[in-house]
């Protein structure tokens, strides 16, 4: 952090023809001062910018082109096992303070510097705003509460990766003396993310959506304050951060999620998007009454993001490689259509004696009918329709010797017997694209928060169950309403809900990790593995990876140790 902080930011402006400052404020280097961008209308606006250019681009663009997800127990990222493949680095716990497998030159990477840089620049913007030259006084107050919550976005994805931080309420003088600089707790730096956050949701400037077109995509808005405000107080009374099961976090995050659904739904137009399958195929549109009502924030990916099925397909559309893939763990979380649980659990530890519900009607000869229908949503299997390719109707063939079939030593073949299908059209080709982006908030994710929270606050009440239960009544899932449960019944059947309604979303990576669970889901992955004989097709459960990142240490991740060496202060995560 050192390095990042006692940098004065410059904000570099090429000097056009059409510039009229006068030259003698431009310094020898040919930048402007930073007191002059902040007396021009057009260079506060280019500034605040310049806030933005930290942000990750999440969704697929971890090296190489693979997603989160394949470093969870919610897929198998089929890049592995090549040599020097940061997926295979993860899963062989190659994380140290030195190296982090999931910070890649080039790709989402350099966390710790970057959100540092981010928070600098938005501390420097905001001490200067109020002093500002800007045009409209309207959009003067919605940059300065834009800005605080970039601010708090840049702090959440710090203290999610790494634990507390210092707080930086003001860009530190050249002159600090770092040497005494100390870790302030997780608790202090959600409040401080929680102020910022409810500063700019009370910014009458401030919008609830972007309408405004294309160059505005992406902008954060009072919807997005919201959305952060909830995720933090939600990790804040989760296990990991509140071992004591202090309920009263619980009650704050119960009671900001009911706040901003209220919000969000009556005073703008938020809803639940009614086609679960094709809302993640499609583009957010921007408009004052969108198709789209779901959506809160997406990400700008870059051109090759938005190929998903390129990189996360089968070979039969000529996808570059299979890219994340759904492990059976994940498959076996779907619920049957009636709502009831046809995996309970397994009787080994390499999870090939499932633990099977026979009243559920389940069979693992044929497991994939009568299932949620976000399973099929989600997940491509064998023999289940893919899409219109070369204007007929394709079925999977994942079998082993299938167009599509399981070979573990080769990049573009699943290596589990699964392909995705989130993010994914079946009916396109190749690099043809869907124009599909990341959400990194969306009201759904809302709901649960509240139902969780609500649940461990105050037992399974009625607002508990109505916030879940929305979540399953959405008109393309139709599952039946949950009742009747225990809090600990109703506590697993959240999250599941969780796991499943945002699969590939990059939640469950972190919940693991707050519900401290990582050492009972991410010590191996399996697959199914379907043969065919004739006409007739049998499948076996087999392992497809065993990994070595599950350890508590995990939990958190390692401090790199260039700042580690230069702030005494500082301690390091534990186990690092």
């Amino acid at each position: 952090m050192k390095k990042i902080i006692i940098i004065v930011f410059s904000f570099i402006i090429t000097i056009g023809s059409g510039c009229k400052k006068d030259p003698l404020n431009i310094t020898p280097n040919g930048r402007i001062d930073l007191k002059d961008i902040f007396q021009d209308n057009n260079q506060t606006a280019a500034y605040l910018n310049s806030c933005y250019g930290n942000l990750q681009q999440y969704g697929g663009n971890y090296f190489f082109h693979t997603m989160l997800a394949g470093f969870s127990d919610e897929a198998h990222d089929n890049d592995d096992p090549t040599e020097g493949v940061n997926s295979t680095a993860w899963y062989n716990g190659a994380l140290t303070p030195t190296n982090n497998p999931l910070d890649a030159g080039g790709w989402n990477g350099n966390y710790y510097g970057g959100d540092w840089s981010g928070i600098r620049k938005c501390n420097v913007f905001l001490s200067n705003i109020d002093g500002a030259t800007v045009t409209n006084a309207s959009d003067k107050s919605r940059w300065k509460a834009e800005a605080k919550i970039l601010r708090a976005f840049y702090y959440w994805d710090l203290i999610t990766r790494y634990g507390p931080m210092p707080i930086e309420n003001e860009a530190f003088p050249t002159n600090y003396d770092y040497k005494e600089l100390k870790r302030s707790t997780f608790d202090s730096c959600v409040q401080f993310i929680v102020r910022n956050c409810d500063e700019a949701i009370a910014e009458p400037n401030m919008p609830y959506r972007i309408i405004t077109g294309e160059p505005d995509r992406a902008r954060f808005t009072k919807a997005v304050a919201y959305a952060i405000k909830s995720e933090a107080l939600l990790f804040n009374a989760s296990p990991l951060w509140n071992p004591s099961n202090d309920l009263s976090k619980w009650q704050a995050a119960a009671t900001a999620a009911q706040q901003a659904i209220t919000d969000l739904t009556t005073n703008s137009n938020y809803a639940l998007f009614g086609d679960y399958g094709s809302y993640f195929i499609t583009t957010p549109d921007l408009n004052p009454d969108p198709v789209d009502k779901e959506t809160i924030l997406e990400m700008k990916n870059n051109t090759n993001i938005t190929q998903w099925q390129f990189l996360n397909g089968a070979p039969s559309v000529r996808a570059y490689k299979a890219g994340a893939t759904p492990t059976q763990e994940l498959v076996d979380a779907y619920e049957m259509a009636d709502g009831s649980i046809p995996i309970t659990g397994y009787s080994d530890a390499d999870h090939l004696q499932p633990v099977i519900d026979p009243l559920s009607g389940y069979d693992d000869a044929n497991p994939y009918i009568n299932r949620d229908p976000r399973f099929y949503a989600t997940v491509f299997y064998n023999g289940g329709y893919y899409g219109n390719i070369n204007g007929g109707s394709y079925s999977l063939q994942s079998y082993v010797g299938g167009a599509d079939g399981f070979l573990t030593s080769d990049r573009h073949y699943t290596h589990n017997g699964y392909y995705l299908h989130k993010f994914v059209n079946g009916d396109l080709t190749d690099q043809q694209s869907s124009g599909a982006r990341t959400r990194k908030f969306r009201l759904a994710e809302l709901y649960l928060n509240l139902a969780e929270a609500e649940n461990e606050a105050n037992g399974p009440t009625m607002a508990a169950y109505d916030a879940v239960n929305k979540i399953r009544a959405r008109p393309s899932v139709h599952m039946p309403a949950l009742g009747g449960l225990s809090q600990e019944q109703l506590r697993d059947r959240i999250h599941n809900e969780r796991r499943v309604e945002m699969s590939f979303e990059e939640a469950r990576f972190w919940d693991v990790r707050r519900w401290k669970i990582l050492d009972q889901t991410d010590k191996l992955t399996t697959g199914m593995k379907w043969v065919k004989n004739g006409s007739a097709l049998s499948n076996t459960r087999v392992v497809v990876d065993r990994r070595n990142s599950y350890a508590d240490k995990f939990l958190i991740w390692p401090i790199p140790l260039s700042e580690i060496s230069v702030l005494p202060e500082f301690t390091q995560n534990p186990g690092w």
